[in-house]
């Protein structure tokens, strides 16, 4: 190789090559495929063995494979402290929502532990008493169409997040309050009872602005579908004839004076005691006539609102009422009362009073004189016992 200038040199002493030139001959030129080839793939080769021993030998000097197993056994003991998931705490969870967790059984079944017969009772815990009666509603598509948007408007807004059995629950009290004669015999009537107050409406929803929010569409379907179902005769017997619930974080001044009945999702159902909760009182008989599916309008003065009906008042009112008929209309003996012989004698028209008046429906027995001679002495002992 003969140079032909003398080149500078670069800062690191390398040549610059656009200042190098060699004259080679041809016999002595060599393959770059054949000089380099067998020095690559030695490198190549080298590093790949590297790469496959090197974990080999970087294990701490602690490590066994009896570590490992003894670290899954300490896990799995009884000992091992797990913290609560967030539901599970007091104060983490917020009313209106329903909580789901898996909760570990003490110990495993036994084989065939836990099985039953369809022919047994099934098991409850809170005897809820009667269970309402199926109310259908086939009546025009006017009133059809606003008692399903009522009702699935109250099971959104009071149960969105509730499962399944606390829809219906809600579901149900709406259909019980109607067929009770304490409140309105309509869906809506009873939906948007109060509405016109500011506070104190019997459904929260319905006055404390919820109406402005835009629905979920899946929920309300959801919802919807659980309010078709009750209007087509569908009775959740859970909660047999509940008119009342909350939610588990309050504690209304009615709770103590109505019987509760359970606590379905986060909600506790309560029923009239007495004459008010007798299932004679319920009559589960729709006659339509639906309002308008759309809250009151607001009172201008408190005078004017719609009274709230007093859970408390009304129970007491059903019972002093039995009390006071039953008192008035029977004395001891079954002798009948003086307030009832001295009950006024109907109005009657010119006709009845010509036809006889009140004594076309009076029931008078015939006295003994209208019995035959040989059945006078019925019912009397022929001969005294012992004689």
């Amino acid at each position: 190789m003969t140079a032909i200038s003398a080149p500078d040199t670069l800062l690191t002493g390398d040549y610059a090559p656009r200042d190098f030139s060699a004259r080679l001959r041809r016999s002595r030129v060599h393959s770059l495929r054949k000089t380099k080839a067998p020095r690559h793939y030695g490198r190549r080769a080298l590093v790949l063995l590297a790469a496959v021993a090197l974990p080999a030998f970087a294990a701490p000097p602690e490590w066994s494979p009896a570590s490992w197993v003894g670290d899954i056994a300490a896990a799995d003991s009884s000992e091992a402290q797990v913290a609560p998931m967030p539901f599970e705490r007091p104060g983490d969870s917020f009313p209106g929502a329903a909580f789901y967790y898996l909760a570990n059984d003490p110990a495993p079944r036994a084989l065939g532990e836990g099985i039953h017969s369809d022919a047994e009772p099934a098991p409850t815990e809170v005897a809820v008493g009667p269970a309402a009666r199926a109310m259908r509603i086939d009546n025009s598509g006017v009133d059809r169409s606003r008692a399903l948007q009522c009702l699935t408007a109250a099971i959104y807004y009071e149960a969105a997040s509730e499962p399944d059995a606390g829809q219906r629950a809600v579901a149900q009290v709406v259909l019980n309050r109607v067929a009770h004669p304490s409140y309105p015999k309509t869906v809506c009537g009873v939906v948007f009872q109060g509405s016109e107050r500011s506070t104190g409406c019997q459904f929260s929803f319905t006055c404390d602005g919820a109406l402005a929010r835009v629905p979920n569409r899946m929920f309300w379907q959801r919802a919807e579908n659980v309010a078709r179902a009750a209007l087509s005769g569908f009775v959740y017997a859970p909660v047999g004839l509940a008119t009342h619930y909350h939610t588990v974080a309050v504690h209304p001044y009615w709770a103590p004076s109505l019987n509760y009945l359970g606590t379905i999702g986060a909600h506790r159902f309560y029923r009239f005691g007495g004459a008010a909760g007798a299932p004679a009182t319920f009559r589960f008989t729709y006659l339509g006539g639906e309002p308008v599916a759309a809250p009151h309008a607001h009172a201008t003065t408190p005078a004017t609102a719609e009274a709230v009906p007093d859970p408390v008042a009304i129970q007491r009112a059903y019972d002093a009422g039995l009390k006071a008929a039953q008192s008035n209309a029977y004395l001891p003996g079954g002798t009948l009362s003086a307030a009832t012989k001295a009950a006024p004698t109907p109005i009657y028209s010119a006709e009845l009073q010509r036809r006889g008046g009140d004594a076309l429906y009076r029931g008078d027995l015939p006295g003994s004189t209208g019995v035959l001679p040989e059945y006078q002495q019925s019912g009397s002992w022929i001969a005294q016992p012992g004689t």
